[in-house]
């Protein structure tokens, strides 16, 4: 099966979110399940160096500019898994975010650039770049790759395709006149094709046009059918719903290992978790708090926006007047929210260490070091630091959606008498849903065999990217099946 997985970024070589962790290695785990995978990105500035072996393979025309786009071949860092750049330039070779420019906006070309690396995909997937290689399948991922599908439909003998919905609310929403600049069929222009009140949706290019659909968590997939999380397309994913399938992201267990993370200062395994107390007291000091290890130590990480839920932690920040506790927080997005998370530190500098940014390294000693992971998301389609916490031995703290639903066991009485416990699960996004589940958290963690119990059932969890290829490529030889009428 020859399959070519396209996105617009992928760990380590470019990463704005989860998006960058599953391009990153699901095509690896699908490589090493044997299939024949092409990797095919943006070659943002800095990225091929990044590469092993990185090499211009071809030239080949593409529509909505006048250079031919350029390839470059090379293999991703630690992995066999061949990767192919497309090399435009003026569109690309930017430094910073792949999205958003240095003054916070989006780039205002930004449809005409991934309109042509949509372009610039097709004509791999078709073989009209010379390389003596045409896609079975393709797979594409999120808005930026949305008009892949659509522009395939066009091709009178095609590769089937898969579109998945990594987050359901971005939608490359542009300006109506760009449907003529990018010179897509005018009869696009259809509520039911790329229009979306009034402005051009690049994301529905794949909700409309792909053979099928997925997104990156069963529940998800069922949320994203309601107008409570459909973002205004519920009515299209409704009526896509028997081909639309929930598949959980996975987690690359040799990057999330506390075994032997190289970012950690102390190892610990299920057998053995004697490493983790050195982990927290050496996170501690990194995050400007007393050492104490009987206190218990919280934690969240992601961007500071609304969805994250990061204004629920701060209006429970009344437990800190009542409980000896701290709280790490590492995340940069919303300034009022950077803001608050700083006047917290303020008021509470010996119980609140915060670091407005992203830091790989740090990210991996919080979950370590941490006792327990606050994830109060909104919505979350699957969510990765909650399976990095059951793996590190953090019991997550999460609202019950979306992935965060089909990965953590809430610690009631039933699932703590029946050894299946793994976090604490609350049902409304609300402050005073947290708070419960945050004090049935430190409720517990003074028991602590019952705590050690919890981190161990969750570190012996599969959340594993084998797991999720499995179902991918089953997903694919039934789209496959699909497409040649058997």
């Amino acid at each position: 099966m020859k399959l070519l997985f396209a996105a617009s970024e992928a760990h380590p070589l470019i990463k704005t979110g989860g998006l960058g962790d599953v391009a990153g290695a699901l095509p690896r785990a699908l490589l090493e399940a044997g299939l024949d995978v092409k990797l095919v990105l943006p070659n943002y500035a800095g990225a091929a160096e990044r590469l092993k072996g990185a090499r211009a393979i071809a030239e080949f025309p593409v529509h909505g500019r006048a250079a031919p786009a350029r390839l470059i071949e090379g293999r991703m860092p630690g992995s066999r898994l061949p990767v192919w750049l497309v090399d435009a330039p003026e569109f690309f070779a930017r430094e910073g975010h792949p999205y958003v420019a240095p003054n916070g906006q989006d780039w205002p070309d930004n449809a005409q650039r991934f309109a042509w690396f949509a372009r610039a995909v097709v004509e791999l997937a078709q073989d009209r770049a010379g390389l003596g290689w045409r896609a079975d399948l393709v797979h594409a991922n999120d808005w930026q790759t949305g008009l892949v599908p659509a522009l395939l439909s066009l091709e009178p003998d095609r590769p089937a395709t898969l579109f998945t919905i990594h987050n359901l609310a971005y939608q490359g929403l542009f300006d109506a006149g760009m449907l003529h600049a990018l010179d897509l069929p005018p009869e696009w222009w259809s509520m039911h094709a790329l229009e979306f009140h009034g402005r051009l949706s690049f994301i529905k290019g794949g909700l409309v046009f792909a053979d099928w659909l997925s997104t990156v968590s069963p529940t998800y997939a069922r949320e994203i059918t309601t107008p409570e999380f459909g973002c205004g397309l519920e009515g299209l994913l409704a009526a896509r719903s028997d081909r639309l399938s929930g598949i959980l992201n996975g987690v690359d267990y040799r990057v999330w290992n506390p075994a032997r993370d190289p970012y950690l200062p102390a190892h610990y395994n299920r057998k053995s978790l004697e490493g983790k107390a050195a982990c927290k007291a050496a996170l501690q000091k990194e995050m400007g708090l007393p050492r104490k290890p009987d206190v218990p130590l919280f934690a969240h990480i992601g961007r500071l926006v609304e969805q994250k839920g990061v204004d629920l932690i701060l209006e429970c920040l009344s437990l800190f007047r009542r409980n000896r506790m701290q709280l790490v927080v590492l995340g940069s997005g919303d300034p009022a929210l950077e803001s608050a998370l700083r006047a917290a530190r303020a008021g509470f500098p010996r119980r609140i260490g915060i670091h407005i940014g992203y830091d790989e390294g740090l990210a991996h000693r919080i979950e370590a070091g941490a006792d327990a992971f606050l994830m109060p998301s909104r919505f979350e389609p699957c969510g990765l630091n909650q399976l990095y916490s059951l793996r590190y031995a953090t019991p997550p703290i999460v609202h019950r959606t979306g992935g965060l639903a089909d990965t953590v066991v809430d610690a009631d009485d039933v699932h703590i008498a029946d050894r299946t416990a793994t976090g604490f699960v609350f049902d409304e996004p609300t402050p005073a849903a947290l708070r419960t589940a945050w004090r049935r958290a430190l409720k517990l963690y003074r028991q602590p065999r019952l705590w050690r119990r919890i981190q161990k059932t969750g570190m012996r969890q599969d959340f594993s990217w084998q797991r999720s290829a499995g179902e991918y490529i089953a997903l694919y030889r039934r789209l496959l099946a699909l497409r040649s009428g058997v």
